[in-house]
């Protein structure tokens, strides 16, 4: 795990990483490096983690600093230990549907739809925001299981309407309580992927809970809901990159 800076978000999400790692017995290494640190400096020390062979999954913690171009640290990660699923060759392979890994908010989401035994098959799925982390990967994730997806975003027009028609719902648009009971399906499953934190400090999603679950079938909590699932994929990423590149050697872990 690499940081950059001080930021105090990436500085909890960090915390949680490694304590996830020392719940299941998975080494890490953490390099906390100063604001001031150049572009060079950082792809040095990725070039250093991708040719170390006890390190099999590597994870730049975002944002960077403005001076750092993200996409260029991204893509000096070795396809096998980007364990973000953020380098263009993962995403390909997600798009094409013959991946290793997949960010790790999506598989999270799915993974929860999965253990809670819905069905995405036929659904009317939409998907409201479309970063490169969650948005785009997550609409592929529901049209390999043959859902019918609707991405929606901040030129979308008659939002509500759309949103109305998801059997499945998945907010990830970074706005605090965005979708709001009149934008949803009675019986809905309702997915928030958004942490915001309000003036006075509390934290919530990008969903109005109170008002939404009173109309889903199922509904997912800020926080306690997606959050800890994604640090979960997380740790099921790190162990599958082991797995095959230990397998490349001719042995498994």
């Amino acid at each position: 795990m690499v940081i950059v800076g001080d930021d105090p978000a990436s500085r909890v999400y960090v915390n949680n990483k490694k304590k996830a790692c020392g719940e299941l017995g998975i080494y890490s290494e953490e390099y906390a490096l100063p604001a001031e640190t150049t572009e060079a400096e950082l792809l040095e020390l990725v070039e250093r983690l991708n040719h170390k062979n006890d390190i099999n999954g590597i994870l730049v913690q975002l944002p960077l600093p403005k001076h750092i171009n993200e996409e260029t640290i991204i893509n000096a990660i070795s396809p096998k230990k980007d364990v973000d699923a953020f380098h263009p060759v993962n995403v390909g392979k997600i798009m094409i549907g013959n991946y290793d890994f997949v960010p790790c908010t999506p598989a999270g989401v799915m993974e929860l739809i999965h253990e809670s035994g819905i069905s995405v098959e036929g659904k009317e799925c939409v998907v409201v925001g479309r970063s490169n982390i969650v948005g785009k990967p997550q609409a592929m994730m529901l049209l390999h299981e043959n859902g019918t997806v609707t991405i929606c975003h901040s030129r979308t027009k008659n939002l509500a309407e759309i949103t109305k028609k998801a059997d499945i719902l998945v907010a990830a648009v970074g706005k605090a309580n965005f979708i709001t009971a009149d934008m949803v399906k009675e019986g809905a499953v309702i997915i928030d992927v958004g942490m915001n934190r309000l003036p006075d400090k509390k934290l919530v999603g990008d969903v109005d809970f109170t008002a939404c679950e009173k109309l889903a079938g199922a509904i997912t909590p800020v926080p306690g809901g997606v959050g800890p699932m994604t640090i979960a994929m997380l740790m099921k990423n790190t162990v599958k990159a082991a797995i095959l590149q230990n397998d490349e050697k001719g042995a498994y872990v």
